[in-house]
C-alpha cells in the first residue's frame, strides 16, 4: 500500500515539467497564430493534449517495469491464474496515472496567466487527492465525501486489488498470536466462531496452545482498506473518467477566460468609416 502511495507522489514532479512548455506555446499561439488565423483555439488545445499522450504511455510503461516486478506483485496473481489480466490492468492504471497528471496540470494552467499560480493550484488539488484517498487516514463524517470524489481513491484501490487480491497470506513466526483454549476444548473448537467472523487460520502445535494468524488471505486486508477485488476494473474506468473531465474543463475554461468574445472585439472598420462620414456631412443646427 505504501509503495503505491509513494508512486503517486511522482505525479506533481511529472506535471510541473509541462507548465513552462505550455505557457510558452500558448503565448506564441495567442501572439502569432491566433491573430493571423492560422488555426483555431480548439486545434491548439487538442494538440497540447495529443502530443502528451505518447509520453504518458512511455512513462507508464517504464514505471510499470521498474515498480511492478521489483516489489513482487506479479507473484500474487499466480495462485488465481490471472497473471496476464492483472499485470495488464496495472499497466493501464499506471499509464492512466500519468495521463491524469497531464490533464490536471493542463486544466490548471490553461486559463491562468502565471506559471507559479497554476503550479500552486495544481499542488493544492494534488495534496487534497493524497490526503483523502484513504491511505493516510480514512475520512469519516463531513469529510467522507472527499474520499468518494478523490481520484486517487479509485487509482490506489484498483492497483491494490490487482496487485494483492485473491492471494493467500502466511504469517511469519513473530506474527502468530499464542492463545490457550479453555480446559476441555481444542484450539479449533475454541477459535472457530471467531475465525468464521474475522477470518484467519490456526497453526498446529504440540503444547496445547493455539498459534493464531489474524489474516489468511489478502481480501481481508483489502476489505479493511474499503477495497473490493471485484471492482478493480470499475475503479479503473472511474479513474479514466477523471482524465476526460479534466480535459473537458480545460477546453471550457480556456474558451471562457482567454478566447476573445464577440462583445470584446472592435467593430468592423467599414462601419466606423460610414459613421464618421455621416457625422461630417451633418450641418450644425443654427439657432
Amino acid at each position: 500500500m505504501l509503495s503505491v502511495f509513494m508512486y503517486s507522489v511522482l505525479l506533481l514532479a511529472y506535471g510541473d515539467q509541462i507548465l513552462p512548455y505550455f505557457i510558452e506555446q500558448r503565448s506564441l499561439y495567442e501572439v502569432r497564430e491566433r491573430p493571423s488565423k492560422t488555426f483555431g483555439w480548439v486545434i491548439f488545445i487538442a494538440s497540447q493534449i495529443t502530443v502528451e499522450i505518447p509520453w504518458a504511455v512511455l512513462c507508464g510503461t517504464i514505471g510499470f517495469f521498474c515498480w511492478y516486478y521489483p516489489i513482487g506483485l506479479e507473484h500474487n496473481a499466480h495462485t488465481s491464474s490471472e497473471v496476464h489480466e492483472r499485470g495488464g490492468l496495472t499497466w493501464l492504471l499506471l499509464c492512466t496515472f500519468f495521463l491524469y497528471g497531464i490533464s490536471l496540470i493542463q486544466m490548471c494552467v490553461s486559463a491562468i496567466e502565471l506559471e507559479d499560480n497554476a503550479a500552486n493550484l495544481a499542488t493544492l488539488m494534488f495534496t487534497m487527492c493524497l490526503n483523502f484517498c484513504g491511505v493516510l487516514y480514512f475520512p469519516t463524517g463531513f469529510w467522507s465525501f472527499m474520499y468518494r470524489v478523490s481520484p486517487f481513491t479509485y487509482f490506489i484501490g484498483s492497483v491494490l486489488a490487482a496487485g494483492l487480491g485473491n492471494s493467500h497470506v502466511a504469517c511469519s513466526e513473530k506474527e502468530f498470536s499464542t492463545i490457550v483454549p479453555p480446559s476441555g476444548q481444542t484450539c479449533q473448537e475454541y477459535m472457530e466462531p471467531y475465525i468464521s467472523q474475522a477470518c484467519g487460520y490456526l497453526k498446529d502445535t504440540n503444547d496445547g496452545s493455539c498459534q493464531f494468524c489474524s489474516m489468511s488471505d489478502t481480501n481481508v486486508y483489502l476489505k479493511s482498506m474499503h477495497i473490493e477485488y471485484d471492482k478493480r476494473w470499475r475503479n479503473w474506468g472511474i479513474f479514466l473518467c477523471y482524465v476526460a473531465v479534466n480535459w473537458s474543463v480545460m477546453f471550457f475554461v480556456y474558451w471562457l477566460f482567454r478566447v476573445p468574445k464577440k462583445n470584446d472585439r472592435v467593430q468592423d472598420e467599414s462601419t466606423l468609416k460610414s459613421k464618421a462620414l455621416v457625422n461630417v456631412d451633418e450641418k450644425p443646427e443654427v439657432k
